[in-house]
């Protein structure tokens, strides 16, 4: 894989928590074929929590691992399409398995603290002959320097990219020039982008991170993904165009695709201030069932519990600690309105943001 800039579409993998992980086999063979007559080279697909997320009770996806697999090796003929994994949901036997059906790439999620974890992973796909990714989920909450020690690390694991992922869509354009400067000053490995759209800077990351010299941006129809969504595939290819920078697509076919089998799937009410403030705090959606439990328990503003948590952890959301700040907000205002009002608006949207996570360990 050479380095030009490519975009690599998550529709089917981080849009599918939009719709509780229930794309069918069916969908992602459609879906999957559409995109490669379109000119995507990199199709994502699967659980949106990756390889065995179904097994661990991450939300039951409409259909197995496996079925996934075979829906895409039956329609994908030229690009390369893959899926998602985080070590300690899937398993080196799921590698193994995707492998069979022909998998082209692997997608390895760790926290940005936890990266020795991918180790066995990536030396699992490579060994393969997969093209690998170790994508640092919540990347924010190191300092660049760091960062680029740890994408090191995952070069000598053998990895072929390492990507910056704004898990809670909070990050500055600023910020990507910084963690850029950093790797591209400890070591030469390839760099993606994968952006959330709390903040509205999605696509502006994106094209600053191509800018920067990203080969692969991460992107969605109609920006369909977890939480406020991902960089609307349809609003970069426009901006790049834009900026003489052609992408080698028919801008008006990826539409007609993202509005005839993405946009009925996506019911667009304005802005959501939970996402909002997720953006803002750098809080990671997964964790909002955490946050509902105990803004309703103690009657509190669940944005403000949010910014609240994120003051003291920024990586995970301990309930020990959640039901300590609960309470001691409970005591300071009357928000027992705004507790309500706000989550029954999140979780009466189409989103599911709390896929039954059973540990601490969040996805992407």
């Amino acid at each position: 894989m050479n380095q030009r800039l490519r975009l690599l579409d998550t529709t089917l993998r981080d849009g599918s928590y939009v719709i509780n992980f229930q794309f069918t086999a069916r969908d992602t063979a459609v879906i999957a074929a559409q995109l490669e007559g379109a000119g995507f080279e990199l199709i994502e697909i699967g659980h949106g929590v990756g390889l065995g997320a179904s097994e661990r009770n991450y939300g039951r996806a409409a259909e197995t691992d496996e079925a996934y697999l075979a829906a895409a090796a039956g329609s994908v003929k030229r690009a390369m399409w893959g899926m998602f994994s985080i070590p300690g949901v899937a398993t080196l036997d799921h590698i193994d398995m995707a492998a069979g059906y022909g998998m082209k790439f692997l997608r390895v999620g760790t926290d940005v603290a936890d990266v020795p974890d991918s180790r066995p992973f990536i030396e699992r796909a490579k060994k393969h002959g997969m093209f690998v990714c170790a994508n640092y989920m919540k990347s924010y909450v190191v300092p660049p320097e760091e960062f680029a020690r740890n994408a090191q690390l995952s070069q000598t694991y053998g990895a072929d990219a390492v990507y910056i992922v704004d898990s809670a869509g909070g990050m500055l354009t600023r910020d990507m020039e910084a963690y850029f400067k950093a790797i591209q000053d400890t070591c030469d490995i390839a760099v993606g982008f994968h952006g959330h759209d709390n903040l509205g800077l999605g696509v502006a990351n994106a094209v600053r991170a191509a800018e920067l010299g990203a080969v692969i941006i991460d992107t969605s129809l109609q920006g369909m993904g977890r939480s406020a969504g991902n960089t609307p595939t349809e609003l970069f290819i426009a901006v790049m165009e834009r900026l003489g920078v052609p992408m080698g697509f028919d801008p008006l076919r990826v539409m007609d695709i993202g509005e005839k089998y993405i946009k009925p799937l996506i019911q667009h009410d304005g802005l959501n201030s939970l996402d909002i403030v997720s953006g803002y705090a750098q809080f990671h959606s997964s964790y909002m069932g955490v946050i509902r439990e105990f803004s309703s328990k103690f009657g509190v503003d669940p944005r403000k519990l949010i910014i609240a948590l994120c003051e003291r952890d920024r990586v995970n959301a301990p309930r020990a600690l959640v039901e300590e700040l609960a309470r001691t907000l409970s005591t300071e205002s009357d928000d027992a309105f705004s507790a309500r009002f706000h989550l029954d608006r999140y979780y009466g949207s189409e989103q599911n943001p709390d896929p039954a996570v059973p540990s601490s360990k969040s996805p992407k």
